[in-house]
């Protein structure tokens, strides 16, 4: 699951927000002191395509001709805006500078905001002179190219009440004085730099926080409890981290917490009972660690909880019953644990459930019919449990499901032709033991993208009515034992702009050819990128068609007996990073524009029939690619006679 929360135009919000009024100066001209900071400044820019800085002219007055500066009442520079986002009228300008923060800006002395985020090329260190602005109070320089440490002097910057450098190159550690000086702030943004060592303890004094976003950063060291002192602080993220250690149980202190993520980290212990004082989170999210133990019943006391994300781990036990009471809950994902036993027949109550992914864990026993009840559910993944469901309950027709995985569970026999009635969009049966004919009605499910039945039992060809899934875009039947031609699957309908194919896989099947060259050339084959046909009986040639498949990055066509040249026309299909033709009766030579192709990584013609030199090529493909063609040479095989 690929989840993103973090918003990458916090500079379009700051456009949005009140600003800081200051009035242009009536009774006082600019101060020669903040004219000349301001034009050290832009001294030190090297390119200003917008030209933001255009109206900074020395022979006007800074307070009432200068863009993006504003003044007090006596002349002082009180606000410097020079964003790369910028509002003008109705429109909005993305621009950057090029250039460094000059150390002059620190002799504003009477400057409350500045705001030089998203210039993108802004480089260099911060400098420490920024310390001398005791009167600061918002300071934004996200999203630039700023190097070096938080400088230590900004611990003078005790009314700082906003501070953002994320997205930056800033590395070093946060320094302990610098964070336990800063007790105005209200809203800290470090992320997606590079900083090292733990999240100081000082992180306690700052109780006017409401926002700590830290993440995409090398962080290390465990969480500090004093964590827990925060009790206005409502989004907490420091994900994508290398934070060890468990979660403090002072943690269930923060009661205003709205946001918790530490995805991707090295968090190790059980999720504290204290958990259920955050009685305001709504999203929760805990994934890609080692966490351990059981889920505790507490768990089930999230008044406001809407999504609660703790999959791959190493959770144990059973599902507390009590999760049942989480009745705001929309998505739960606990996939890849150690959770056992049953799914609770309380999990019914979850009536605003979207999205339930339980897979890859070790439950086992009946599903409780009760959960029919859950009418909002739209996704629901059970997939690598021992289940042993033998068939899919009757009762799941009930459900309103658009992607239903079941792989792995246990089911037998034939598909249920209740799937026929349903707007299910990606249908996951595969690694079951499913038996039978892939049955006409299939050609009803108009709504899947995604059908994979992959390493199952199924036989038969591929029926008429399967071109009636227009908007299928992703296909795997591998490992079966689906006979026929492929025409019906290559040529099938699309529905514009959807319904053509990103992947098919084929291989381990009875497949028949030729490959017909021209239903390689249908509408649904048109943006295909990876094409998986091995072991089958295609026999025939390699269409030269294929040409015309301009996305296709990955092509296997192993074990099938095709004969023929390998075609020069495969090197127009420009992206193709993997070509598999091994244990076929190819003949000829190796086409130099085809084992040259830029994106090349793995080609391997072995075991065929092929002919002559090797052409030069830049991709280094081993020996092992090649053997089994007596009448192939040069490097890497021995030279030519």
């Amino acid at each position: 699951m690929e989840i993103s929360f973090h918003n990458n135009m916090f500079s379009l919000l700051l456009l949005l927000l009140p600003s800081l009024s200051f009035s242009p100066s009536a009774w006082a001209a600019c101060n020669a002191v903040d004219k000349e900071a301001l034009l050290g400044f832009k001294r030190t820019i090297t390119a200003d395509p917008s030209r933001l800085l255009q109206s900074w002219i020395s022979s006007t007055d800074c307070c009432t001709s200068w863009k993006g500066v504003a003044c007090n009442s006596v002349g002082r520079v009180a606000n410097v805006t020079r964003s790369g986002l910028v509002s003008d009228d109705d429109d909005l300008l993305d621009t950057f500078m090029n250039g460094t923060l000059s150390p002059s800006l620190g002799n504003l002395s009477y400057l409350q905001l500045l705001d030089l985020s998203n210039l993108k090329n802004l480089n260099g260190p911060i400098p420490p002179e920024f310390g001398k602005l005791r009167r600061l109070t918002h300071l934004f320089l996200n999203s630039n190219q700023l190097t070096g440490s938080i400088p230590a002097t900004f611990k003078h910057l005790s009314r700082l009440e906003r501070l953002f450098l994320n997205n930056n190159h800033i590395s070093g550690i946060i320094p302990f004085s610098v964070i336990g000086s800063l007790t105005a702030l209200t809203e800290l943004g470090l992320s997606e730099n590079q900083l090292r060592g733990s999240i100081p303890a000082t992180i306690g004094k700052l109780v006017l926080l409401t926002k700590l976003d830290l993440h995409a950063n090398n962080l290390s060291g465990s969480l500090p409890t004093t964590i827990g002192k925060l009790k206005s602080l409502k989004y907490l993220d420091l994900s994508q981290n290398t934070i060890k250690g468990s979660i403090p149980k002072s943690i269930g202190g923060l009661s205003a917490l709205v946001l918790l993520d530490l995805n991707q980290n090295q968090i190790t212990g059980s999720i504290p009972s204290s958990i259920s004082g955050l009685i305001s989170l709504q999203f929760c999210r805990i994934s890609e660690n080692k966490l351990t133990g059981n889920l505790p019943p507490s768990i089930g006391h999230l008044p406001s909880i809407q999504r609660l994300i703790l999959e791959n781990n190493k959770l144990t036990g059973k599902l507390p019953a009590t999760m049942g009471h989480l009745v705001t809950l929309t998505e739960l994902f606990l996939s890849n644990n150690r959770i056992t036993s049953k799914i609770p027949s309380s999990f019914s109550n979850l009536q605003n459930l979207q999205t339930l992914d339980l897979s890859r864990n070790h439950l086992s026993g009946e599903l409780p019919t009760e959960l029919a009840k859950l009418q909002n559910l739209q996704t629901l993944d059970l997939s690598f449990n021992p289940l042993g469901l033998v068939s899919i309950p009757k009762w799941f027709a009930k459900l309103k499901l658009f992607r239903l995985m079941l792989a792995k569970t246990g089911i037998r026999g034939s598909l249920p032709r209740w799937l026929s009635s349903t707007s299910i969009s990606t249908l996951d049966l595969s690694d079951n033991a499913l038996t039978g004919k892939l049955p006409p009605w299939i050609g009803n499910m108009t709504s899947l993208s995604l059908l994979n039945l992959s390493n199952n039992g199924l036989h038969s060809s591929i029926p008429a009515e399967f071109k009636n899934l227009r908007r299928l875009m992703d296909l795997d039947l591998h490992s079966n034992k689906f006979s026929g031609n492929l025409d019906t699957i290559f040529s099938k309908g699309t529905d514009d702009p959807i319904g053509h194919y990103n992947s098919i896989d084929l291989s381990d099947n009875m497949f028949a050819g030729p490959i017909n060259d021209s239903v390689l050339q249908s509408s649904a084959m048109d943006s295909i990128t990876s094409l998986v046909l091995s072991y089958n009986l295609l026999k025939g040639s390699i269409p030269k068609s294929i040409r015309k498949l301009s996305e296709l990055r990955i092509l296997k066509v192993v074990s099938n007996g095709l004969s023929g040249k390998i075609p020069v026309e495969l090197g127009d299909a420009m992206g193709l990073t993997t070509i598999l033709l091994s244990r076929n009766n190819l003949m000829g030579s190796i086409p130099g524009k085809v084992i040259n192709l830029n994106e090349l990584k793995e080609f391997d013609v072995s075991h065929n029939q092929l002919r002559g030199e090797i052409p030069p090529h830049k991709a280094i493909i081993p020996v092992s690619s090649f053997i089994g063609n007596p009448g192939l040479c040069g490097a890497p095989l021995p030279p030519c006679e």
